[in-house]
């Protein structure tokens, strides 16, 4: 089910420090910045950063698994014994252009991340 590796999020507690930050560690600047979140594309890669809302229990970061229908694959997970993440329900994350990401909780305690990205597409080596 899962399709690869598409992207990793950082909860940062100060966006433009970080993005600064990370624009001059990696030498790339994001494709797109906004004031919720930061998107940096790194070989073809996900690189994101979402300020951080103080919440104690909010992970430092996820990984996202790429998938191609992420209701069927958040269905499949909670079949599977993971079980809901608070807010971490699927959002339609791009205006209605079919890109969606979801969080579960695995039963390991683990937080695993779930996107349906149809833009995403490997560089050339």
């Amino acid at each position: 089910m899962f399709k690869g590796l598409r992207t990793v999020i950082y909860h940062v507690p100060d966006l433009d420090t970080a993005k600064a930050w990370f624009t001059d560690a990696i030498g790339v600047e994001p494709y797109f910045d906004q004031p919720y979140y930061v998107g940096f594309n790194v070989g073809g890669y996900e690189l994101g950063l979402l300020p951080y809302e103080g919440n104690s229990r909010q992970p430092i970061s996820v990984t996202y698994w790429g998938v191609d229908d992420i209701r069927a694959a958040y269905k499949s997970m909670l079949d599977k014994g993971a079980t809901e993440v608070p807010g971490g329900e699927i959002k339609d994350v791009g205006d209605g252009q079919g890109l969606f990401v979801a969080q579960i909780r695995n039963p390991m305690g683990n937080d695993v991340g779930l996107i349906q990205n149809p833009f995403f597409k490997l560089e050339e080596e």
